[in-house]
């Protein structure tokens, strides 16, 4: 399996990272996707990535929640990290729209956002999409880039069986995490119509962890969690989904 999304280079992970890698190798997991989230977090990112080259590979980008006043004066120097270790990074992550937080910053998030398509774009790299409470203005900005051979995932997808046909008609692929674990996490419905083919696995540790550790640390071992609930919804065989969606990041992040 391949974790596609994981911030293992917090502080969360300090006291045993070294066990939290051999717990994800002895359940499965192959690769671990590190994307950025601001200016502070590229150091430990990168030294997670020079630690264990055959098992971290690397995203850059600024996460919607750190678009703040100067952001103008934050994302060049996040764009010249991506343009000086360009081969340390086989995607712009993680990146998106967030309005729960902070509705007063969409304008900021929106002309940020645009820009790291852009950067995809040119490069011809994927994208790691952060999306939560924002669907309809990320269509928008999804809309003005259509045709022009942007690629990703939607991270964390949360969204309904309508967003989800959006996302796919957008060519994004559904990063699944812990949250398909939940009771109530609508996920059961979300995912009839999608094909097995446009599905990632992830875990988005430290957060959202599955159950049955929810409200617990996540970390990447979990993943076999999320791949098995998903094959549940999918009237998949767990290995078939493992597969399948390993051979769907390989393709995406060009592994």
């Amino acid at each position: 399996m391949i974790d596609t999304h994981c911030h293992l280079y917090l502080q969360h992970f300090h006291d045993d990272l070294e066990e939290a890698e051999a717990r994800a190798l002895a359940e499965g997991v192959q690769k671990i996707l590190l994307p950025n989230v601001d200016l502070a977090s590229v150091e430990n990112l990168r030294g997670l990535l020079k630690s264990r080259p055959e098992l971290y590979r690397g995203m850059m980008g600024l996460h919607p929640c750190s678009v703040k006043e100067d952001w103008k004066e934050v994302l060049p120097q996040i764009e010249s990290e991506f343009r000086s270790h360009h081969s340390d990074y086989l995607a712009v992550g993680e990146i998106g729209l967030d309005l729960h937080w902070d509705k007063s910053t969409l304008d900021w998030q929106m002309e940020a956002l645009g820009l790291q398509f852009q950067w995809a774009i040119a490069d011809d790299l994927p994208v790691s999409i952060h999306c939560r409470e924002a669907f309809d203005p990320l269509f928008e900005l999804l809309s003005d880039f259509s045709g022009k051979g942007l690629k990703g995932a939607l991270h964390c997808f949360t969204g309904t069986a309508e967003q989800a046909e959006r996302c796919l008609e957008f060519g994004l692929h559904l990063g699944i995490g812990g949250v398909v674990t939940y009771k109530n996490g609508g996920l059961d419905n979300s995912l009839k119509a999608v094909p097995a083919d446009r599905l990632l696995l992830e875990t988005d540790a430290p957060y959202l962890s599955p159950v049955p550790f929810r409200g617990k640390r996540n970390e990447p071992s979990y993943l076999t969690y999320i791949a098995a609930r998903t094959a549940f919804i999918m009237g998949m065989e767990e290995e078939e989904l493992r597969d399948c969606t390993t051979d769907n990041a390989r393709k995406l992040f060009d592994l």
